[in-house]
């Protein structure tokens, strides 16, 4: 498969301006161990390989445990999330997979517990931002591994 059209050449105020969004997200109440299980599980579900294959090494770079970066996929299964991750995850999964009736009230109470209002709405955003890159990436085809120099992800030693 071949990429496309150099999406980040043919915006680049766009992509500029969605950069610093995601940039805004690092200062956001979120912390970046959730927001790595978020974006690599928002890029599973999305079947987009060049996120998945950036935020697994982010993750690593970030100090996440391999296992659990495995687990991801299965994270309803797994032992080795909190409380508090498993509501982003659900809440990843919600946002990521709207269904015709949007999120149910049970889903938003069950997240709620685990997270401020504040937090909530930082975490959605994040979930917005996410789907976006994923959108675009898998639209063009962005090629897995391709930006590991760019984005410093090549000191992750995951090639």
């Amino acid at each position: 498969m071949t990429q496309r059209i150099n999406y980040i050449q043919q915006s680049p105020e766009l992509f500029k301006k969605f950069v610093e969004f995601g940039n805004q997200l690092k200062d956001c109440a979120i912390e970046e161990s959730i927001r790595d299980l978020v974006a690599l599980r928002a890029s599973q579900l999305n079947g987009c390989s060049f996120c998945v294959d950036m935020h697994v090494k982010e993750a690593r770079l970030h100090g996440e445990r391999e296992l659990r970066l495995h687990h991801v996929a299965a994270w309803r299964e797994s032992t080795l999330f909190s409380a508090r991750e498993r509501a982003a995850l659900v809440w990843t999964e919600s946002l990521t997979r709207l269904t015709e009736h949007g999120v149910s009230d049970e889903t938003y109470q069950h997240v709620r517990t685990q997270f401020s209002e504040k937090e909530l709405s930082d975490l959605t955003f994040e979930v917005m931002a996410i789907n976006g890159w994923n959108r675009a990436s898998i639209a063009f085809r962005s090629v897995p591994g391709s930006a590991d120099k760019a984005f410093g992800l090549d000191k992750a030693n995951l090639a």
